[in-house]
């Protein structure tokens, strides 16, 4: 059996569709890129907000068009969308064989048996994970699942569930797997990765799991992704200073700089407390980036908290800010209130913050030139285009690339010094160092069992 996966939405998406695919795979599935030559095509949908949700539609009747103009077999829509919208879907598009919502992923190997799609005994031993898209040298690692937090405007509890952290073990063992399959980047994601461990009673934290992983694997760059700041603590911060490989990044999302909005969000900052905390996590990891997003055009939101929210990008001055527009979402709280910001507002707002931040950015990135850093190289250079890296500060497919001055083999770590800012986000660097290739992975002082206690189809869920 040939089978696409089409995944949309977030990065913990991509981590599920990973799973899935080396399941599909053990079963005796044959992955492919084209859908229009698979036999089964799965959709992994996003619910997050209307554009995305429109997003996964489209690609599920996309899809099923090709039960007539291709050779698909079966079309199967699993993820947060189908979570949330099974029933409408089911009735809305009748030419789809199966819906799995988010937790329901252990039943797709089951269904594909019982269609006599896949072998039902296990063929093959991919792993835990197979790449889907990207870089190979570019993995995600997802620590939890769920959210606790009641934030107004968001569904993720309603699609995800309470959160549950995994165990330390199953987390490390994964990430000894990734790192066999090539991995020099490793970024930690979670709804809220401070909030690890709170639920399993067993000392486990976002420090000690950093400390095991620095300590039982060789992955060169370990990334945070998504903390919120109320949960980044002085022993977070001591951990981060203190071992280089992991990297002095932190992707915060404030969401609103007015105290009466984020008050409304039902988020637990307030200006104050963000001023505070992002002087504290400067002064605690030298060189930081933060990277943080923000809201405009929630329902209430006025002129005057705009002004205010600008003011405080302007004090805090923030690597990065992704600027998004409300979007009501059904069953949370937001979608009670009005939304009586008309969309032309919201744009309008959202066009004057994302402006803002460009100048706010070029000048702290006007202040890296000059600077030496490391770099991970993504793309060798080809033709008459040149080798695509990263620095520290910025972060997979978010933050912008940094073009080199020379060829330097995919997957090196070399030493470049900044030489100019390009297209806003970019950077210019010259090659400085001899670059580091990547070597097989060193014994892991702990070995842990390649096999898991938990299956791949249901790790997480």
């Amino acid at each position: 059996m040939k089978v696409a996966l089409l995944t949309l939405g977030c990065d913990k998406n991509t981590v599920d569709s990973e799973r899935y695919l080396a399941d599909l795979v053990a079963h005796g599935a044959i992955p492919i890129d084209d859908a229009a030559d698979a036999d089964v095509i799965v959709v992994n949908t996003c619910g997050f907000i209307d554009a995305a949700k429109q997003e996964s539609i489209d690609a599920i009747v996309g899809a099923a068009r090709l039960k007539t103009d291709g050779a698909c077999q079966a079309v199967i829509a699993v993820g947060c969308m189908v979570e949330r919208h099974k029933d409408e879907l089911r009735e809305a598009l009748p030419e789809v064989d199966l819906f799995l919502g988010a937790s329901e992923g252990d039943a797709l190997i089951p269904s594909l048996i019982e269609r006599g799609l896949l072998q039902s005994e296990v063929l093959a031993h991919p792993g835990e994970r197979l790449l889907v898209a990207g870089s190979p040298f570019v993995r995600y690692l997802k620590i939890s699942e769920g959210c606790d937090h009641g934030c107004a405007f968001c569904a993720i509890p309603l699609m995800r569930g309470k959160h549950r952290s995994f165990g330390i073990d199953d987390i490390v063992r994964e990430a000894q797997l990734l790192e066999l399959q090539g991995a020099r980047e490793v970024n930690l994601v979670a709804q809220d990765l401070a909030h690890y461990g709170r639920d399993r009673r067993d000392g486990s934290s976002l420090p000690r799991l950093l400390e095991t992983l620095v300590r039982e694997t060789g992955i060169p760059w370990i990334r945070n992704l998504y903390l919120y700041s109320a949960g980044i603590t002085p022993e977070l911060l001591e951990v981060m200073s203190r071992e280089a490989r992991l990297l002095p990044y932190l992707d915060m999302p404030m969401q609103h700089g007015s105290d009466a909005v984020l008050k409304a969000m039902r988020r637990p900052e307030r200006r104050a407390t963000v001023r505070e905390r992002v002087q504290r996590f400067r002064d605690a990891v030298p060189d930081l980036a933060i990277r943080t997003t923000v809201i405009v055009g929630f329902p209430g939101e006025t002129d005057e908290d705009v002004d205010i929210l600008c003011d405080v990008l302007e004090e805090l001055r923030f690597e990065r800010v992704g600027v998004f527009t409300y979007s009501p979402q059904e069953g949370t709280r937001a979608a009670a209130m009005p939304d009586d910001v008309p969309e032309p507002v919201k744009r309008e707002r959202q066009e004057r913050v994302s402006e803002l931040q460009r100048v706010l950015t070029a000048e702290r990135y006007e202040q890296r030139i000059g600077r030496r850093a490391t770099a991970l190289v993504l793309q060798g250079a080809s033709g008459d285009e040149p080798a695509i890296a990263r620095m520290p500060w910025q972060a997979d497919d978010i933050d912008g690339i940094t073009r080199l001055d020379r060829a330097v083999p995919a997957g090196a770590l070399v030493e470049v010094e900044v030489l100019d800012v390009e297209d806003d986000y970019d950077f210019a660097a010259r090659v400085v160092g001899t670059p580091h290739q990547p070597t097989p992975p060193r014994a892991p002082r702990r070995v842990l069992p390649v096999t898991s206690t938990t299956s791949v189809g249901s790790f997480g869920r």
